[in-house]
């Protein structure tokens, strides 16, 4: 029979599924009791009811004590709202400022490309999954509002979570993601103007924990109208990252939504040009959209050309399954894409310090 605080502290390192901490410094562990006969037992406060990931957490409270015990009992009791109120008051002191708060140090970078259909969606989930690699801590917003699928991407099957007026995003592949696929069932369509649209991209931001992360990409929907200005109200340092495809015609098209960027004052870091081409069974490469769209409108804007991603089957397979190609092809091509572009976002730095507190004279 392992000695209670042995058994204690392994349960208490158990990382919460939703909170991305120990239970030990949630103060989630309420007790620890073994036997010398029959299975020791552990009692959880759980932050909301019907917890919708307690599964999980059981399962990793049990294969935390498989090392010392051979059964554990694990016993649930709900958190009361003082005990509630004050766990959040102090993830949030220990989190700091969120994105788009004075200090906060996130980086925002808006993936946009002025048009549908160039692959803007699985060139931002696939760049959070290779920041990720990078040891780099990704939040993920939706705000396609209309056409959302970052969800189904990532292959995330549930709703956040609400503690204390907090709304605790999912995760899947370590990228928490936000969206209207959430809340909205599959039958019915998001028929919605400026006002809330606006309305919701601020609960993305402001009424949801993404916990300080190093990373806020969004995935921003085709077009420079309502979404475009309200992302650079509420985030005016964000950057902005253009994807193209080789062929002229979204080319012309990226170029708008640069000079967006450019009329709100927002960096653009650089192009990606996605389905570049193409290699058969061959070997060889096929160019099936054309050729240097890419760097043409890189050289224009005078960015460089941060990656070029390959068409590739499992890419589009992996979105379907939501297994994204980093993790179902970690070592094709369009995987070393990936990963070049976020090494060459991550040198990318801000031009703008975002500590007002540093002033030169």
């Amino acid at each position: 029979m392992p000695s209670q605080s042995a058994l204690g502290a392994a349960l208490a390192a158990v990382e919460d599924p939703v909170l991305g901490r120990s239970l030990g410094s949630l103060d989630m562990i309420r007790s620890v009791k073994t036997r010398r006969f029959g299975s020791p037992t552990v009692t959880v406060a759980l932050p909301v009811p019907n917890y919708p990931v307690l599964a999980d957490l059981v399962e990793r409270l049990r294969t935390a004590a498989s090392g010392l015990v051979s059964d554990l009992d694990v016993r649930t009791e709900v958190m009361n709202d003082p005990e509630r109120a004050e766990m959040m008051a102090r993830i949030r002191d220990d989190a700091g400022p969120g994105p788009g708060e004075t200090g906060s140090p996130t980086r925002v970078v808006a993936i946009s490309s002025g048009k549908g259909g160039v692959g803007k969606s699985s060139v931002a989930t696939n760049l959070g999954l290779a920041l990720r690699e990078l040891g780099k801590t990704v939040g993920l917003i939706d705000a396609d509002i209309w056409g959302f699928s970052i969800p189904k991407m990532l292959g995330i099957d549930r709703a956040p979570v609400v503690i204390e007026q907090s709304i605790i995003p999912p995760s899947a592949h370590g990228v928490n993601a936000m969206s209207m696929d959430y809340f909205v069932p599959d039958d019915r369509a998001v028929i919605w103007r400026g006002p809330m649209l606006h309305k919701a991209l601020e609960q993305f931001l402001k009424d949801v924990f993404w916990d300080s992360p190093d990373y806020l990409l969004i995935d921003m929907p085709p077009g420079t109208g309502d979404i475009a200005i309200s992302i650079q109200n509420f985030l005016p340092r964000s950057q902005v990252l253009l994807v193209t495809t080789p062929q002229p015609t979204a080319q012309r098209v990226a170029r708008r939504a640069a000079l967006m960027a450019a009329q709100v004052n927002q960096e653009v870091i650089g192009v990606v040009e996605n389905m570049s081409w193409f290699t058969g069974d061959d070997g060889k490469r096929y160019e099936l959209f054309g050729s240097g769209g890419g760097q043409a409108l890189a050289s224009e804007l005078g960015v460089p050309l941060m990656a070029r991603i390959p068409l590739l089957p499992l890419m589009r397979e992996g979105a379907d399954r939501g297994i994204p190609v980093m993790v179902a092809a970690a070592d094709s091509e369009a995987s070393q894409a990936f990963a070049q572009l976020a090494a060459a976002v991550e040198k990318a730095r801000p031009r703008i310090r975002s500590h007002p507190e540093l002033v030169i004279r």
